[in-house]
């Protein structure tokens, strides 16, 4: 959760660096004409998982790809990819574990009203995760599972033109695996092309 928070804070004080040794001034924000209507964005994503009563960590790459087709409202794309470990705790210590997320929906965005362009999604598609060895716990059998994942949150674009931006988000990030309803927490940090 640190590096998460050092990430995110680190981000924002270089945009803002960035910003301060131009030698023109910039606008203070792009009329939603002239913000493209395609986005990719790539960035570190970290997670705070917990499965079988076992809270852990994973930290991994998030790319979305959005296509606006209006002003305010994209039709989104989105996977992300985790990696860690479930630690020396907990009923199944010490197994790596991966994940991944696949997922497409809706984003609502303000844009082109400033250099800052809040946003909210919502994502449904497939969620699965792989543990280095297979184990019986309380949950089932943990291994290689796929299921049902969703992601719901929002965050905010800061752009530096009109073309590139830094972006936070935050996500509750929920799956239905070993035989119940998971839920946890994720954090992006990342850059944003425009085209």
């Amino acid at each position: 959760m640190r590096i998460a928070t050092l990430l995110l804070g680190s981000m924002l004080l270089a945009s803002i660096v960035a910003t301060a040794q131009t030698t023109q001034p910039m606008p203070t924000g792009f009329s939603a004409a002239e913000l493209p209507n395609w986005q990719i964005a790539m960035g570190y994503q970290f997670d705070r998982i917990n499965i079988n009563q076992t809270p852990f960590n994973t930290s991994g790459l998030n790319t979305t790809v959005v296509r606006f087709l209006s002003n305010w409202l994209g039709v989104e794309a989105q996977i992300g990819a985790g990696f860690g470990n479930t630690g020396r705790t907990g009923i199944t210590p010490n197994l790596d574990a991966k994940t991944v997320f696949l997922g497409f929906g809706p984003r609502l965005a303000i844009r082109g009203r400033s250099k800052y362009e809040p946003w909210i999604h919502g994502n449904i598609g497939f969620e699965h995760f792989r543990f280095s060895q297979t184990g019986i716990t309380p949950l089932g059998i943990l291994g290689s599972n796929t299921g049902f994942g969703y992601t719901a949150g929002g965050g905010v674009d800061y752009h530096l033109d009109a073309n590139f931006s830094a972006r936070a988000e935050a996500d509750v990030v929920g799956s239905w695996l070993f035989g119940g309803s998971q839920r946890h927490f994720q954090m992006i940090g990342g850059l944003v092309f425009s085209f």
